[in-house]
C-alpha cells in the first residue's frame, strides 16, 4: 500500500487501457459529488427528517405553547375569585382553578374518614369524588422539590401529557397498520389532532387528563403488543386515576375475540396460558373499575359513599345509568330534546362506522366505542363532556383518516380541522376556564 494512504481508508484500483501497472489511490483523492454545507444544515432543521419521537414532542410543544398563550391572555381578564386574585399568574390559573383545588386538598390533606353532611343530613361535595394517583404523584414531587401545588401540578401534567403523546403515536403506528397504509403520517397526525383538541389545555392544567391519557394509551399499546402482565399493572393504575377502567374490559374481550378469529384461520396460535392471561386481564379491569368506590365505602363506613358523593354534582340527586340525559336535554333544548339526542347518537355511530374507523385495529376501534357508551351511561351530560372526549384519542386517527387521497385534499382537510380545533380551543378557554361571576359551568 502506498505510504500516502491512511490505514483506515478504502483503496481504489486504477489501471490504464494500455496495460499500465495498477496504482493504489486513496478513495479520498477520487473526485465525486459533494453536498453543500448549507444543504446539510437545512436538512438538520427539516422536521421531516427528525426521528418520530422528536416530531411528536415538537408538535405537542407547539400545541401547548398555543394553549399557554390563550390561557395567559384569558387570565388578564379574570376577576378575583375563590381561588386567586384578579389577573392570576399562569401557574395560579392552571393550578388552582376549578377541580384543581379539589386535587390540591387531596395532596395536602388526604381524604376524610367521614362524609361531610349539611343540617338536613345530605352529603356535601367532597374530595372522595376525585381519584388519588395524580394528586399523590404531585405530593411526592412537592416534597422532593419544595414547590407548592399550583407550581408542581401544572408542570407535572405538562410532562405527563408529552409522555402520553409518545405512546399515542406508537399505539396508532402499531395498532392500525391498515389505516397508516391508507393515510401516510397518520400517527403524527393523530398526535396533532389530540394536542389541539378544544379541551386539550387540560393537558397542562392540574387535572388528571394527562395521566389518564398516558395510562389509557399505554394499556392499549401493551394489549396490542400482547404484554398482558404489564397491561394489567397499567389498568390497575388507571382505576386510581379516573373512573374509566371498566370499558377497558370490553376492549380486552374484543382483543380476545380477534385473536380467536385469527387462530381459527391459522394466522395466530392461542394456547391455554393465553386464555388464562386474557381472563386474568379482564378480571383485573373489572376489579380496577370498582376498587375506588369499595375503598371509599370501607374508609367512610358507608357502602354507597362514592355514589352519594357523585350525586352531589348532579342536578337530580340520583345516579341512574343513562337516566340524566332526559332531564338535561329537556333543560337545554325543550321540546327539541328528543331530536337533538337522536342526532347526537347518529353522529357518534357514524364516526364509529366510517371506513377510517374500520381501518383501525380492533383495540383502537373498540376503545372509543366502549368508552363513549360508558360515559353516556355513567356521567350526567354537562359542560365537562367535552373534556372527557379527550381520552377517546383514536377518534383523532379516524378524523385524520377520513380523507386519504389525493395528497392535496388530505392536507387541506387536516389543516381545516386543526384551524377549527384551535379556534374552538380559544373559545373553550375564554368561556369555560374563566370564571365569570360567583358561579359558572365547570369545564
Amino acid at each position: 500500500m502506498s505510504g500516502d494512504a491512511f490505514a483506515g481508508d478504502p483503496v481504489v484500483r486504477e489501471s490504464s487501457a494500455a496495460g499500465a501497472p495498477e496504482t493504489n489511490v486513496p478513495a479520498a483523492t477520487v473526485p465525486g459529488p459533494t453536498v453543500p454545507e448549507t444543504a446539510v444544515r437545512r436538512a438538520r432543521w427539516d422536521p421531516r427528517g427528525w426521528p418520530w419521537w422528536l416530531q411528536t414532542l415538537a408538535v405537542y410543544a407547539g400545541a401547548r405553547l398555543f394553549s399557554a398563550v390563550a390561557l395567559v391572555a384569558t387570565a388578564q381578564h379574570q376577576e378575583a375569585s375563590y381561588w386567586a386574585g384578579d389577573r392570576p399568574s399562569y401557574l395560579q390559573f392552571t393550578g388552582l382553578f376549578w377541580d384543581a383545588t379539589w386535587y390540591r386538598q387531596i395532596a395536602e390533606h388526604g381524604y376524610p374518614s367521614t362524609l361531610p353532611r349539611d343540617a338536613n343530613g345530605d352529603v356535601q361535595q367532597n374530595v372522595w369524588a376525585f381519584f388519588p394517583l395524580f394528586p399523590m404523584l404531585v405530593r411526592g414531587f412537592m416534597q422532593l422539590t419544595g414547590g407548592q401545588w399550583y407550581q408542581v401540578a401544572p408542570l407535572l401534567a405538562l410532562v405527563l401529557g408529552g409522555a402520553a403523546m409518545l405512546v399515542v403515536h406508537r399505539a396508532v403506528a402499531e395498532g392500525a397498520p391498515r389505516a397508516v397504509a391508507a393515510r401516510p403520517g397518520l400517527p403524527l397526525a393523530t398526535v396533532a389532532l389530540v394536542s389541539v383538541f378544544p379541551t386539550a389545555p387540560v393537558l397542562q392544567i392540574g387535572y388528571t387528563e394527562s395521566l389518564a391519557l398516558l395510562l389509557v394509551a399505554s394499556a392499549l399499546l401493551l394489549l396490542i403488543r400482547r404484554s398482558y402482565l404489564l397491561a394489567g399493572a397499567v389498568i390497575l393504575a388507571l382505576g386510581f386515576t379516573r373512573a374509566v377502567a371498566l370499558p377497558m374490559a370490553a376492549v380486552i374481550l374484543v382483543h380476545a375475540a380477534a385473536r380467536w378469529w385469527h387462530a381459527r384461520r391459522g394466522e395466530d396460535r392461542l394456547r391455554a396460558r393465553d386464555w388464562g392471561a386474557l381472563a386474568g386481564l379482564a378480571a383485573t379491569a373489572a376489579v380496577s373499575g370498582v376498587a375506588w368506590p369499595l375503598i371509599c365505602g370501607r374508609v367512610t363506613g358507608e357502602r354507597d359513599a362514592y355514589l352519594l358523593t357523585q350525586e352531589t354534582w348532579r342536578g337530580v340527586r340520583e345516579v341512574v345509568p343513562f337516566g340524566s340525559w332526559g332531564y338535561v336535554s329537556r333543560f337545554w333544548f325543550g321540546d327539541l330534546a328528543p331530536w337533538v339526542l337522536l342526532a347526537s347518537f347518529a353522529l357518534v355511530v357514524a364516526v364509529l362506522v366510517v371506513p377510517a374507523a374500520w381501518r383501525l385495529g380492533p383495540e383502537l376501534h373498540a376503545w372509543p366505542a366502549a368508552y363513549l357508551l360508558y360515559i353516556a351511561g355513567a356521567v350526567e351530560p354537562s359542560s365537562s363532556i367535552a373534556r372527557f372526549l379527550l381520552l377517546a384519542f383514536p377518534l383523532g386517527a379516524v378524523t385524520a383518516g377520513v380523507v386519504t387521497r389525493p395528497a392535496r385534499a388530505r392536507r387541506l382537510w387536516f389543516a381545516l380541522v386543526v384551524v377549527a380545533m384551535l379556534g374552538l380551543q380559544v373559545v373553550w378557554v375564554w368561556d369555560m376556564w374563566r370564571l365569570q361571576g360567583p358561579t359558572g359551568w365547570p369545564p
